[in-house]
Parts: structure tokens; sequence; C-alpha cells
């Protein structure tokens, strides 16, 4: 049974500290000065990279002048930091930035994905992440980039985890996804067929945006996920995550004025989409022009 240390404490921990430093207007650089520490160290911990330390929640909070019934609460949830989650194996290969999205994504409950140019990470084949890796990446070694597949493996499991339950995974791929092949072409048939596979779990949504579309509500905003958690009764919950990646870093959108208009795209976007049945004939299609 696939199981996964639970993330909330850091990205809680992280918010009430990013906002007692928003309301003390302070910036990173002078909180890192205070600390004798560095700007990156002050974004992972307001991040909710790695574990935390319970001392540096305290001296935080004391640059702060953070309410003393808020303290004692912030350093439990330090304490609960210190559980190691299965992705910190890899972060020898994974950059910074990019972690905080792996802890989210092994934590949502529903997540929306839409892709312009390449197949979903969740749904690629090794053969498929190899020369997209090999494309993006060339100056990674051959050990480097079976690192970045094996991660992208691992990632996948969620699909079909049992406990806790896999998440509602919806995907919207642009047709030109689906006709852009590989330079190994029996490699893309096989994708094209795993995509067929992975479609017909009961938690999985595979649809396709056809060319003939046109014009469509992500025309500008490319490729995106949207990532939601459950709201517990007795918590306001987490907030729901917008993520946009590029090669150098990404965007996380958790603002409700910056989800509300993602949200929206998304909504449009699904309305101009094939349905689930036509999705998968077009797929078909492709994997019988591909052979």
């Amino acid at each position: 049974m696939e199981q996964s240390a639970s993330t909330m404490p850091r990205r809680q921990l992280g918010r009430y500290l990013q906002q007692l430093r928003d309301e003390g207007n302070l910036s990173i650089k002078t909180v890192s000065e205070v600390l004798d520490g560095s700007r990156q160290k002050i974004w992972r911990i307001e991040q909710g990279v790695g574990p935390v330390r319970p001392a540096d929640v305290q001296l935080l909070c004391e640059v702060y002048q953070a309410p003393t019934e808020l303290v004692g609460r912030l350093i439990d949830l330090a304490r609960q930091t210190r559980v190691k989650g299965w992705w910190q194996a890899y972060d020898d290969i994974m950059p910074d930035w990019f972690e905080p999205y792996v802890m989210m994504e092994a934590e949502a409950t529903t997540l929306r994905h839409y892709d312009t140019e390449l197949i979903h990470g969740l749904l690629q084949t090794p053969d498929y992440m190899a020369e997209v890796i090999r494309t993006g990446r060339p100056e990674l070694t051959g050990e480097q980039r079976d690192r970045r597949i094996e991660l992208r493996l691992r990632r996948q499991r969620l699909l079909n985890r049992r406990g806790p339950t896999a998440p509602r995974v919806e995907f919207v791929l642009n047709e030109a996804v689906l006709r852009r092949p590989l330079a190994d072409h029996p490699a893309m048939v096989a994708q094209l067929r795993h995509l067929l596979a992975v479609g017909e779990q009961p938690n999985v949504s595979l649809r396709v945006l056809p060319l003939w579309a046109g014009p469509h509500p992500a025309s500008l905003a490319g490729t995106f996920s949207i990532l939601e958690f459950s709201q517990p009764k007795r918590e306001s919950g987490e907030p729901t995550v917008v993520y946009q990646e590029g090669p150098t870093g990404a965007l996380y959108l958790d603002r409700p004025v910056e989800v509300a208009c993602y949200q929206e795209i998304w909504a449009g976007l699904v309305a101009v989409t094939l349905d689930e049945t036509q999705s998968r004939q077009v797929i078909a299609s492709f994997a019988g022009e591909a052979r």
C-alpha cells in the first residue's frame, strides 16, 4: 500500500510565517540577514520544502513579533515537518523550485492538467520520457536521465494508489501533442496506446482539444495545472494552487483572484474539448496512423 508523508504541516507553517513576514513588511533578504542565513533558506521554509527546526521558528516568531498564542502552534507544526517524504530521495536531480510541486501533487485530491506541447509527465511511457529529456536537457549524463525517469515513474504511482485514495486527475491534451511524433515511431505508438489504457481508469479523465476548435480560453495561458486539496471541517483547508513551469523555474499561484481566473479558463477549455469517447477515438486513430 502506497503511503506518503503529509506535507500539510510544512505548507501550513510556511504560509503562517510568510503572512507574518508580509504583515511586518519585511523582505526575505532582510529576514535572512537577521537569521544570519540565506534567502534560499527562508524561501524553502515559506514554500514548505523540507523539515524546519523549531529553534528557527522560535527565532522567526521573535523577529515577526508573533502573538504568543500562535508561537506554540507554529513550533508544534515545525516538529511535524521532520517526517521525510519519498521525494527527498531525488534531491540530487530535482530542482528546488520543482520539489514543492511534487509534494503538493502527492497530497492533492483533484488535479487538472492542460498540456499544449508534450504529453503530461503522469501519462508518459519511459521511452517518451527518455526522448523528451534527451532533447530538453542534452547536457545530462545517462545516469542523471535515468534518475529523472525513475522520479517521473515514481510520481505516476499516485494514479492507482490505494492509500491514501488515488486523486481525481483530469487531463486535457492539445491535439498538437498527439501529432508531434517521437523519432522512434514504435515508441510513439506504445505511448498512444498507454494513453488509452490509463484513460480507462475510473479516477482519470482524458480529453483532447481539437485543432479545429480554433482560438480558445487557454490560448494565452499555455500549459498549466490546478491542484485542489481536501478541506477538513476543523480547518480552513489548503488553498487551491495553480502551477506553471518554465525551463528555469515555476510559478505557484494561490491568491483567490488568480485561482478563479484559471478555473474560469479551465471551464471554458473543457467546454470546447471532445468528450472522453470522442477523445479515445482520436487517440486510437493516431495510434493507427503511426503504425
